[in-house]
């Protein structure tokens, strides 16, 4: 073990360590110390240089934790959270390190391995990424460099919603030291280590439906007329239209008002969602205007199968299923060779459906 790590330690140990199954104590030059799994040990503190280890293993760990790992508390427990530090004793913990240690958030893979000192190295990459080389992929190693690969899809299309599940594949940053390691985590998904971390510590500040819109002004404003009554089930239509899990990666946390529940499941994700985001309230403001449009009856002649497609065509792109349907498909009532026909028969040259124009 080197000096550094013996001194800190030894520093630390004069006022008593007691730490992640280690206890030790310093008086003048001599230490005495005990883990978890019973091992004890005592001598000179020029001494601690040589310990078992064993006990090298949990001096290593507390330096790790006090001297290299970043002390800012969301960022400590997310650490710590990656690697099982609550539910894995040291020796357990290190045997598990060796081999690497993944934890998944949101699309994302972290894997942690120890180094030779001891310290921690991160990798990162896609989930879908997970087991293929690191040199098959894209490297990167600047934190900066996360918040490109998370502006665009794999189709090169903006992502308005950064935890969508949408990001992009092919890339890794194969060593990041754990001050970077969270600085590309919130590249990529920002707030979401902070905000899971102030769920964890119960301090989590959720604002509802109601008091979003009620603060909303300008174009905006319109939202407002969403509220009790009608407008409660309209916003249950907004939850699962944008909060589902397949739409974004968050596990939403806002209801309708702190009394009043919606309807729709919050989903599973790892971190909350605090509030309704832009994304949810610009959207709301289209399905308001629409929505405030007085209804009307039209009449469609359908045979049974055509009815049946034109839903299967709508579940398909809710469901973001469009690009995965084969042309030779077409017993898929969203191939695209069953909605030209579809369009062929029924679309006039006016572009209106069965003829019937939308103004009278």
């Amino acid at each position: 073990m080197d000096d550094t790590r013996v001194e800190a330690f030894a520093d630390a140990a004069a006022d008593g360590v007691d730490f992640d199954g280690i206890e030790a104590q310093v008086e003048g030059d001599s230490y005495t110390l005990s883990t978890a799994d019973g091992t004890t040990a005592e001598g000179s503190v020029a001494a601690l240089a040589d310990v078992d280890p064993a006990v090298e293993r949990y001096v290593t760990n507390w330096y790790f934790w006090h001297a290299t790992a970043p002390q800012a508390e969301p960022r400590w427990a997310f650490l710590r959270w990656l690697e099982g530090a609550d539910e894995h004793a040291v020796p357990e913990r290190y045997d598990r390190l060796d081999g690497g240690v993944t934890t998944t958030w949101g699309e994302l893979a972290v894997t942690v391995e120890l180094d030779a000192d001891g310290d921690r190295v991160y990798d990162l990459r896609h989930e879908a990424d997970r087991g293929v080389d690191a040199d098959d992929l894209d490297r990167y190693d600047d934190p900066v460099a996360a918040r490109e690969l998370a502006k665009h899809d794999e189709r090169d299309r903006y992502r308005p919603l950064k935890t969508a599940p949408t990001l992009q594949t092919g890339w890794v940053f194969p060593e990041l030291d754990p001050a970077a390691l969270v600085e590309t985590v919130h590249a990529f998904y920002p707030a979401t280590v902070q905000n899971w971390y102030r769920e964890r510590q119960g301090d989590l500040d959720v604002t509802h439906w109601h008091e979003t819109t009620q603060r909303q002004t300008g174009i905006y404003g319109v939202v407002k007329t969403w509220d009790r009554g009608e407008g409660y089930e309209h916003v249950n239509w907004v939850a699962e239209a944008c909060c589902d899990d397949s739409q974004c990666l968050k596990r939403r946390e806002w209801e309708y008002d702190g009394e009043t529940d919606l309807d729709v499941d919050g989903g599973d994700g790892e971190f909350p969602c605090r509030e309704p985001c832009s994304v949810v309230i610009t959207a709301a403001r289209q399905w308001t205007k629409i929505e405030s449009e007085q209804p009307r009856t039209y009449e469609f002649e359908l045979t049974p199968s055509e009815k049946e497609q034109v839903e299967e065509i709508v579940d398909a792109v809710a469901d973001g299923r469009v690009d995965d349907i084969r042309e030779a498909d077409i017993y898929d009532g969203a191939n695209r060779y069953r909605a030209r026909f579809l369009r062929a028969k029924l679309f006039d040259d006016e572009g209106n459906f069965d003829g019937v124009p939308t103004e009278d």
